[in-house]
């Protein structure tokens, strides 16, 4: 059963809407797009996971936090016997272990994805102890992406590869045979308040710095992501790829931008309507405002929240 569900995370969306804005610098670019990668990888094996019917714990995305020291578990599975976590990697093209070293050919040495493994399972084993719970813990690395090859890979390496999925999920639902308690339960709802108390105090340090006048105005198509739109009656119509969308949704997708890149500044009507560009008519500005937001003050004064 899902218990929680994935969201792309509030820093690849700020790094996302930047991404269209502005040039992003070499460093914050690739990090961005890893990231991205990342989390497409993520959805990928969720789509595997989501059909388990079995009596599992499925929780994806956690950021947790022992010692002073945090650390990301992409997917966990509570059992009533064990608890699984999986770190996902959505490498692709051919690649080869070679004395305790992963290399991508023809010859690139990357990050060894066991050491982030161990480190992963060392915190969760000892977080997991002090939360009063005495189950085993299992990390398991996921190559998920099916144009991935790993040669020489290792027998006693805990690498799931993309033709051992499918096997692999349907031996963990026969194996999951007793039912899951309270007990069970209550870890579930501790980890994902846990989560979401380490969610709040994170600070990504990943972000480049910018400001309301550095990144591009306008309302970008929902599909294509081109600027080249075009406000006719109450629709926008993309010219690039031609698609057609309400004016007041574009608008309102264009405000959630503005407040993800933007959480200290005040929303106005006359932000918005600077922020939206192709908009005509202050009015259709506020009355999308008043209708999705509460007013605050009066006259020039008013701001939304």
């Amino acid at each position: 059963m899902l218990y929680k569900s994935r969201s792309k995370p509030e820093e690849l969306l700020v790094l996302e809407y930047l991404d269209k804005r502005m040039a992003l610098p070499e460093t914050e670019k690739s990090y961005y797009l890893n990231l991205k990668k990342g989390f497409e990888g993520g959805i990928m094996f969720d789509s595997l996971t989501g059909k388990l019917e079995t009596d599992l714990l499925v929780l994806n995305d956690l950021l947790l936090r022992h010692n002073k020291t945090t650390f990301q578990i992409d997917t966990l599975i509570i059992s009533s016997n064990k608890i699984f976590f999986y770190e996902i990697k959505n490498y692709e093209g051919d690649h080869i272990y070679e004395a305790d070293k992963l290399y991508k050919f023809p010859k690139t040495e990357i990050t060894n994805p066991l050491n982030q493994l161990r480190r992963s399972e060392t915190l969760l084993k000892q977080l997991i102890f002090s939360l009063g719970i005495n189950l085993p813990v299992e990390g398991i690395i996921v190559f998920i992406n099916p144009e991935f090859t790993l040669y020489q890979a290792p027998l006693n390496c805990p690498f799931l590869l993309p033709t051992q999925l499918k096997s692999y999920l349907q031996k963990l639902e026969s194996s999951t045979t007793s039912k899951l308690t309270n007990k069970h339960q209550a870890l579930a709802e501790k980890l994902v308040s846990l989560h979401l108390l380490n969610i709040k105090e994170n600070k990504y340090s990943n972000l480049p710095s910018y400001e309301f006048d550095q990144v591009r105005k306008g309302i970008s198509c929902e599909i294509c992501k081109s600027f080249s739109v075009s406000v006719t009656g109450h629709n926008i119509k993309c010219t690039k790829c031609g698609y057609v969308e309400l004016a007041s949704s574009a608008i309102l997708r264009n405000i959630n931008e503005f407040m993800t890149l933007f959480r200290n500044e005040k929303l106005t009507t006359n932000v918005i309507y600077d922020w939206c560009q192709v908009i005509p008519s202050k009015r259709r500005i506020r009355k999308v405002l008043i209708d999705n937001f509460k007013i605050v003050g009066c006259n020039q004064w008013t701001y939304y929240l």
